[in-house]
């Protein structure tokens, strides 16, 4: 794997993993215990093995998805936002929503829903960054 590989992998866990352990854990943790989801000594050792796995397929598929030239990093951003973020909505925020318990469907899915836009509002540019080809 090159550099822009593992800059990309850096560019999508660095920023995720503080921003979902304060998100979840701190700020909004009082929210997330009155949904009535979340176990009281949460694992953060495979939430964070989750994050590591996101961020060696997002970037190994970024560059197979989105343009790497230099004059494209915005565009390649925003298209990552979209397509990455729509994508973490399919399979954090709508199963979850369907199978498991809360006392708030629709909070639980503004909550998280917001929390994946902030996420890859913050992410799909730092990988843009990572992966693009200097011209």
């Amino acid at each position: 794997m090159d550099k822009a590989f593992w800059l990309g992998v850096a560019a999508y866990l660095v920023p995720t993993f503080p921003l979902g352990y304060f998100w979840h854990l701190k700020t909004f943790a009082d929210r997330y215990e009155a949904l009535g989801m979340y176990r009281d000594d949460v694992i953060i050792p495979l939430g964070f093995l989750s994050m590591l796995l996101q961020a060696l397929v997002f970037s190994w598929a970024y560059p197979r998805l989105f343009s790497t030239a230099a004059d494209d990093v915005w565009k390649s951003a925003f298209q990552c936002f979209v397509v990455f973020g729509v994508l973490a909505v399919s399979f954090v925020v709508l199963p979850v929503a369907a199978k498991y318990r809360t006392n708030s469907v629709a909070g639980f899915m503004i909550l998280e829903t917001v929390f994946t836009a902030i996420q890859f509002a913050v992410v799909s540019p730092l990988m843009a960054l990572a992966h693009h080809q200097p011209g």
